[in-house]
């Protein structure tokens, strides 16, 4: 039974992606261990979300940043933008991409769950961000048990603070050593991070990319999809105005999510997808473990998954 259940699941995640015309993208997961998606997002989901993540920066910070032309003063290197998914309508609908979500289900297998969703915001300065693999923290094999999505809302290049990772090192199956990290000269990334230098010197440092990393220079809309196990990390901005993403960040379902899920204080969210079972799914409605006195639900309304793809 438990063989039959999982070639039906693995058979609709391949029909899926085939049907999307998503194959290369699935070779590409295999080989590098990442993929772009090409316009990924609409022009006006890009702009909705941009102006939400503008709108929690502003409020954070107390001033409006201006996405073109802000300097280090207006907002200096990265701060991570936690918990979105519920700040926007724009954000469950991003999450619920079907296309991002095909992928994800051939990474993580149907069951999996939403992460995190936020953006990592980086205005000019600061520090690059150090290569590593997520999957670090929650055991490394080949089946990859957490997988991000980062979609672009500006533009990536080096200059504007691009995400970089490294082919084929979702096959190491282990962490960038020190030596394989950001350099400046003679220094590593963490060397710098001890020194504790002043932001005005910390923002003249050159900065030497990893060995083997490739810059994503991907366009507004588009989303790089990568194996849990890739190392990845960021160049620092050095051009003035902000780079904006937004991460959705997913696992599998017995893996801890970063967000604590069960969140009931957005009923109108949830209401809003009763007819769309994915967005429960994704929210970690349906995640089997987790009972209290009331014991396990054998009712099918939870999923306990036994394979690689259900």
């Amino acid at each position: 039974m438990t063989g039959k259940r999982e070639e039906a699941a693995r058979r609709r995640v391949l029909a899926n992606i085939e049907a999307l015309g998503l194959d290369e993208c699935v070779s590409e997961l295999d080989n590098q261990g990442f993929t772009v998606l090409k316009g990924a997002l609409t022009a006006d989901q890009v702009e909705r979300a941009k102006a939400a993540v503008l709108r929690r920066v502003a409020a954070e910070t107390g001033r409006v940043i201006d996405p073109d032309l802000s300097s280090a003063e207006d907002f200096r290197g990265m701060q991570y933008q936690h918990y979105l998914i519920f700040e926007d309508p724009v954000f469950p609908e991003i999450l619920l991409q079907e296309q991002t979500l095909a992928l994800m289900h051939y990474l993580l297998g149907e069951s999996c769950v939403l992460s995190s969703m936020g953006s990592h915001f980086r205005g000019p300065g600061g520090l690059p961000l150090a290569l590593h693999a997520d999957g670090s923290s929650v055991g490394m094999t080949e089946t990859s048990l957490v997988a991000n999505c980062n979609y672009a809302l500006t533009p990536y290049s080096a200059e504007n603070g691009a995400l970089v990772l490294v082919p084929g090192s979702h096959r190491k199956n282990c962490y960038p050593a020190v030596a394989e990290n950001w350099m400046a000269g003679e220094d590593t990334i963490f060397d710098v991070i001890a020194a504790k230098l002043p932001p005005q010197e910390l923002d003249k440092l050159t900065w030497t990319a990893p060995e083997g990393a490739v810059t994503m220079e991907v366009a507004v809309g588009d989303a790089v999809i990568w194996h849990g196990n890739t190392w990845h990390g960021g160049w620092r901005r050095d051009a003035p105005g902000t780079r904006v993403n937004l991460a959705a960040y997913f696992c599998r379902s017995h893996i801890a999510t970063q967000e604590r899920r069960g969140d009931d204080r957005y009923p109108e969210v949830f209401e809003r997808y009763a007819d769309d079972p994915r967005f429960a799914q994704l929210m970690g409605e349906r995640v089997f473990n987790g009972w209290r006195e009331e014991g396990p639900d054998f009712s099918g309304a939870k999923r306990n998954p036994l394979g690689v793809f259900d």
